[in-house]
């Protein structure tokens, strides 16, 4: 099973990043407020950076990889690949 990471822009213009197997359901499961938690009442959300084909343990390793950067560095890292 393929794994994905990824990274979406809220309506307030914070950052949430996350995993799945399903990103246009995860997608529209966080627009629809049964996403994450913290995405709730922050939608909709744009979808600014993803990451495809990891297993799920480097998966979950990128993604806390990612929630340590600064915006800044996230930012950087969303713009080097849009």
């Amino acid at each position: 099973m393929s794994w994905t990471v990824y990274m979406v822009r809220c309506k307030d213009a914070t950052i949430y990043t996350g995993i799945t197997v399903d990103l246009s359901a995860r997608l529209s499961a966080h627009d629809q407020g049964r996403g994450a938690k913290y995405t709730r009442g922050r939608g909709p959300v744009t979808l600014v950076w993803s990451e495809s084909g990891l297993s799920e343990s480097e998966a979950r390793k990128r993604e806390a990889q990612i929630k340590q950067l600064t915006r800044k560095q996230k930012d950087s890292l969303i713009n080097a690949e849009i």
